[in-house]
C-alpha cells in the first residue's frame, strides 16, 4: 500500500467598506490519500529461493543437514519420500542419489539425455520431458523433440505434467530458458513432486 498526499488551497476575499481594506484569507487543506500498488507476481524460482532463505535463518548451525539432502518447502528436514525398494537403497546412500538412479532408469532407453546431476542434465528440458513421457507416452511425441528447442521442451514438459498428472508447475520456464545451470534444488523439488506421482504407476 502506497500512502501519497494532496494539498488543497482555498482563498477567501472579504472588503471592509469602512477603511477600504481588502481582506485575503488563504486555507491550506492537505489530505492523506491511500492508494493500492499492484505488486509484481513472484517467480516460481524467486519465491523457492525466498523460501530456502527463510529455512536456512531458522535453521541452527550444527544441524545434521548436509546440502545433498535439501528441505522440504514445509520447514522440515525430511525428505518428500522414503524409496522403499531394497535395491535403490542399497546403491545409493542417499534420497539424492535414490532419485538420481530412478530418473536415470526411467529415461536411460531416450535418446539426448543423460542425467547425471540435478542441474545441467535438466538444461533442455530434454530430461523432464523424457521422464513425463516415460510414465504418459501418448501424451506427445518424445522422437519429434530436440536440444535445441528448449523453450518449447520445458513448456511442453511443464503443462502434460500439469494438466495430464496434475504435478503443479514449481518451475518456470522463463527462469529455465534464462539459465545453463539450473539451481540443483529447484529441479531437485520438482522432480520429487514427479516421483511422488509416478511411483506406484508401475
Amino acid at each position: 500500500m502506497k500512502l501519497t498526499a494532496e494539498t488543497e488551497t482555498t482563498e477567501d476575499v472579504s472588503k471592509n467598506e469602512d477603511d477600504g481594506v481588502i481582506t485575503t484569507t488563504k486555507t491550506i487543506t492537505t489530505k492523506t490519500v491511500q492508494s493500492r500498488v499492484a505488486a509484481k507476481p513472484m517467480s516460481p524460482f524467486a519465491k523457492f529461493r525466498q523460501l530456502d532463505k527463510q529455512n536456512s535463518a531458522t535453521s541452527p548451525l550444527n544441524s545434521p543437514l548436509t546440502p545433498s539432502t535439501p528441505k522440504t518447502p514445509g520447514g522440515s528436514a525430511a525428505p518428500y519420500f522414503k524409496f522403499t525398494d531394497p535395491a535403490l537403497s542399497a546403491r545409493a546412500a542417499t534420497v539424492k542419489e535414490q532419485l538420481l538412479q530412478w530418473c536415470q532408469n526411467k529415461t536411460m532407453e531416450y535418446e539426448n539425455v543423460q542425467i547425471t546431476n540435478f542441474s545441467t542434465s535438466w538444461c533442455d528440458g530434454l530430461a523432464f520431458c523424457a521422464l513425463i513421457h516415460h510414465f504418459l507416452p501418448d501424451a506427445f511425441d518424445y522422437s519429434a523433440l530436440t536440444p535445441q528447442q528448449r523453450k518449447h521442451n520445458f513448456t511442453l514438459a511443464f503443462r502434460v505434467a500439469d494438466e495430464k498428472a496434475g504435478i503443479a508447475p514449481l518451475l518456470d520456464v522463463e527462469d529455465m530458458v534464462m539459465m545453463r545451470k539450473p539451481d540443483w534444488k529447484c529441479v531437485f523439488t520438482y522432480v520429487q513432486s514427479i516421483y511422488r506421482r509416478f511411483r506406484n504407476a508401475e
